[in-house]
């Protein structure tokens, strides 16, 4: 059996971290140039689970292509809406006791009837999304 010296070991730890050190640089760059293939919003329609598992006045977040989206059971039945604050790209939440869709950053409001603006600089309403439920599931998204 050989014996390694301490040089020698020590060679092959500086090139073995000089190697991993360089494909944390590149890996990055080789995303950048060769990007996942995600869909803004997709073209079918994405399944958000069993109606049964969404009361009323309650909300759930679903994947929804590149970004995700909200679905909440109003009074008014089941609506779906993109995610995103149409402000600053902040995550809009169901806020339940005012019954509004609030962002978090700046404190823009959004009606849970139709996605429009009731406060805050949000400049347009949220994206809506076709709601379907087929055989007691929520599907959302598809032709309008």
């Amino acid at each position: 059996m050989n014996d390694i010296s301490r040089k020698n070991f020590l060679q092959i730890v500086k090139t073995f971290l000089a190697a991993t050190g360089l494909a944390a640089l590149a890996a990055p760059i080789v995303a950048f140039f060769y990007p996942s293939n995600l869909e803004e919003t997709p073209s079918e329609p994405v399944n958000a689970g069993p109606v049964a598992d969404l009361p009323l006045n309650e909300s759930k977040i679903i994947k929804f292509g590149r970004y995700p989206a909200i679905i909440i059971n109003t009074p008014d039945g089941i609506k779906a809406y993109s995610s995103v604050c149409t402000h600053f790209a902040c995550l809009v939440k169901w806020h339940k006791e005012s019954g509004e869709i609030i962002c978090p950053c700046h404190d823009a409001a959004f009606s849970p009837k139709d996605g429009s603006v009731l406060s805050g600089p949000a400049p347009e309403g949220l994206t809506v999304f076709n709601v379907e439920i087929r055989d007691g599931n929520i599907f959302i998204g598809g032709a309008s």
